[in-house]
C-alpha cells in the first residue's frame, strides 16, 4: 500500500492510478482522479491548480483509507458516496444500487413513449415501483416539470436516501415516497409506471462481479430461481393502476425481454412497442400498454 504522506497531489495521483492499474482495475486512472477529488474536496480545476502542493497529514490518510477500500472491490460510487445518474448528483446509501448507466434506457424509452403521445408538458402521475435512490423517478420529474411522481419501495432506509436525492435535486415537491411492496399502497390512475425490480437468477448472485456481489443490497439484485419473481408480483398490480393508454416501463435482464411481454399480455397489457436496448445492444427496457378505451 503506497504512503502518500508528503507526496505532493500530482504524485499521489500518479501514485494511487499505478496501484489500482496493478491490482487490474480498468478505470484506474478515472479512480485515481475521483478518489483523489473527494479526499481533498477538489474539482478537476482544482486538482490540477493544486498539483505541486503536498497532501496534509489528514489527506493522506484519507486518502490510504480510500485505496484499501478501492482494492477491495468497493466501487467508487459507494466511497464517494453519491453516483451521477441522468446528470444527476444522487447520494447512495447501503440500502439501494449504485445507479447504472443501463437503467437510463428505461427513461429513455419512457420518455420516448410520452412525447409520441403528446403528453410530456401535461400534469401527469408517475410511479416508480421499487425505487430505490430515486434515480428513475427524479430522472423523469427533472424532464417533466408539471408531472408529480410516487416512489415506492419496502425498505425505510431506501426512501430515506430517495427523499435526500429529491430536495438535492431541488424535486421535492413533486415527489412523494410510500413504503410498501411495488404498488400495494398506492391508487390510480396514473400515467406512467416505471420500475427496476430484482431480476438475476439466485443461482447467478454468486457470479456477479465482487463490487456487486459485495456491495449492493442482496433484495435489490435477487429475482428468484429464474429472475422473474418480481415482475410476477409487480406487473399484474401495476397494470391494475395505469390509466387507458398509459404504459409500464420495466427494466430487463439479459434473455428477459420475451417472458416480461408474456407476463404482460396475461395481465392485460398490449407489447406493441419494441423494446429498447442499453449501449451492449441487450434489450434493457420493455414497455407495455393499457388499451384505451
Amino acid at each position: 500500500m503506497t504512503d502518500f504522506a508528503n507526496q505532493t497531489v500530482e504524485a499521489a495521483r500518479r501514485a494511487l492510478a499505478a496501484q489500482l492499474k496493478t491490482a487490474a482495475i480498468e478505470s484506474a486512472e478515472l479512480d485515481a482522479r475521483l478518489l483523489i477529488g473527494h479526499a481533498l474536496s477538489l474539482d478537476l480545476t482544482g486538482i490540477i491548480t493544486s498539483a505541486q502542493r503536498q497532501l496534509t497529514s489528514d489527506e493522506s490518510a484519507r486518502l490510504e483509507d480510500f485505496a484499501r477500500r478501492r482494492l477491495a472491490s468497493e466501487p467508487v460510487a459507494r466511497i464517494i458516496g453519491q453516483r451521477e445518474f441522468w446528470g444527476l448528483p444522487l447520494q447512495l446509501s447501503a440500502a439501494t444500487l449504485v445507479p447504472r448507466p443501463d437503467t437510463e434506457t428505461v427513461v429513455e424509452l419512457a420518455l420516448e413513449l410520452l412525447r409520441a403521445g403528446g403528453n410530456l408538458d401535461r400534469p401527469l402521475r408517475i410511479a416508480d415501483l421499487g425505487t430505490g435512490s430515486g434515480a428513475i423517478l427524479l430522472a423523469l420529474l427533472s424532464e417533466l416539470p408539471a408531472a408529480h411522481g410516487f416512489g415506492t419501495d419496502i425498505s425505510a432506509a431506501a426512501l430515506q436516501t430517495a427523499a435526500a436525492n429529491a430536495a438535492r435535486t431541488e424535486l421535492s415537491d413533486r415527489a412523494t415516497f410510500v413504503a410498501c411492496d411495488y404498488a400495494s399502497a398506492l391508487s390510480g390512475p396514473f400515467d406512467l409506471i416505471v420500475s427496476n425490480p430484482p431480476y438475476i437468477r439466485s443461482a447467478d448472485i454468486a457470479d456477479l462481479d465482487q463490487e456487486v456481489r459485495k456491495h449492493d443490497p442482496l433484495a435489490a439484485l435477487d429475482g428468484g430461481s429464474d429472475g422473474l419473481d418480481a415482475y410476477r408480483a409487480l406487473i399484474p398490480q401495476a397494470a391494475g393502476f395505469l390509466a387507458p393508454g398509459a404504459a409500464l416501463v420495466v427494466e430487463a435482464g439479459e434473455g428477459q425481454s420475451g417472458p416480461i411481454q408474456a407476463l404482460m399480455a396475461a395481465a392485460g397489457l398490449m407489447c406493441t412497442t419494441a423494446p429498447k436496448a442499453d449501449l451492449a445492444g441487450i434489450p434493457r427496457a420493455v414497455a407495455g400498454h393499457k388499451m384505451a378505451r
